[in-house]
């Protein structure tokens, strides 16, 4: 497991290496610049600011000192928040989209695996119609329908939970956004979780257990749960990114002071080193969570260990 582990850690520096260059020359030669404005900047003012921020280099040397100053975990300045350095403002927004990617994440696995658990072993039931028809519901209404739907039922109409806002230290305003967050990730595990087990169940050795005699429950936990979970491991990498980093939608359904508003900002704004601020943080968050999927995955089955 060891070495499994070292061989899939082995790739994590040049993956993000390749996503630092890509996002840099892309970010770069798109059109428009962070000191395009609708009142054109005088010639003078404009090469001062550019000067000022190392843009009237050459593409290739901005690159190699962007290079040596991220070494140092140095993300620059942003080029239009003047008072707030890159650092601080992911500082300030990351906190709050990860605690909510991983509440949402949390969720759907509580949530998600016991319901495609039930399903299966009440195929063709009332329950596993209603599961299925959930499932269906669930992936096919969007962040965008569900928050504020939710909001206006459990906040507007019941009152029982805020509908916006954001305050350090109270579970309840992540409730609504990880709940709306977490719906189609929900459905999406159950589903795999009922499909998966039901092959399961099919499996040759699942047979020879119940010829000799084992019951239902044991079968179930201590013979056809763990293979039945690898789909839903495989799922949950990529999945637990999306939630993670993906959270731009809810995060302005509900005002949450997260870190997608920052990236749209960067990206209208052309604010160069905040969006590639963003990007590097969301690919590590990326790198870093397919990593811990395919961990598990080899925990789970020891042969991708030796493949």
């Amino acid at each position: 497991m060891f070495r499994y582990a070292l061989r899939r850690m082995a790739g994590i520096v040049p993956t993000l290496f390749v996503i630092v260059t890509v996002s840099f020359f892309v970010v770069r030669l798109a059109p428009g610049g962070p000191f395009d404005q609708e009142q054109t900047l005088a010639p003078q003012v404009r090469a001062n600011l550019e000067r000022a921020y190392g843009l009237n280099r050459p593409i290739p040397l901005q690159y190699w000192q962007y290079l040596k100053r991220l070494a140092h975990g140095d993300f620059g300045p942003s080029l239009k928040q003047h008072d707030f350095t890159v650092s601080e403002l992911i500082y300030q927004g990351l906190p709050v989209s990860s605690v909510l990617g991983l509440s949402a994440i949390v969720l759907s696995v509580l949530l998600g695996v016991p319901l495609g658990m039930a399903a299966s072993l009440r195929r063709r039931t009332a329950l596993d119609h209603t599961v299925n028809s959930l499932v269906v519901l669930g992936m096919a209404l969007p962040a965008f329908v569900t928050g504020p739907l939710l909001a206006l039922i459990f906040g507007i109409y019941l009152h029982w939970l805020p509908v916006a806002g954001w305050e350090s230290g109270v579970p309840r305003y992540f409730v609504l956004p990880a709940v709306t967050l977490a719906l189609p990730v929900i459905a999406a595990v159950a589903r795999l979780t009922r499909a998966s087990l039901l092959e399961v169940f099919r499996a040759n050795f699942i047979r020879t257990a119940r010829a000799r005699g084992i019951g239902g429950p044991r079968i179930l936990w201590n013979h056809a749960l763990r293979p039945a979970l690898l789909p839903v491991v495989s799922y949950l990498g990529p999945a637990s990114a999306f939630v993670v980093t993906g959270s731009l939608v809810v995060e302005t359904v509900f005002g949450l002071p997260g870190t997608g508003r920052y990236l749209v900002q960067g990206a209208i704004n052309r604010d160069y080193t905040l969006v590639m601020g963003m990007i590097i943080v969301y690919g590590t968050l990326v790198v870093l969570l397919n990593l811990l999927a395919d961990l598990v995955y080899g925990w789970l089955d020891p042969r991708a260990r030796y493949e």
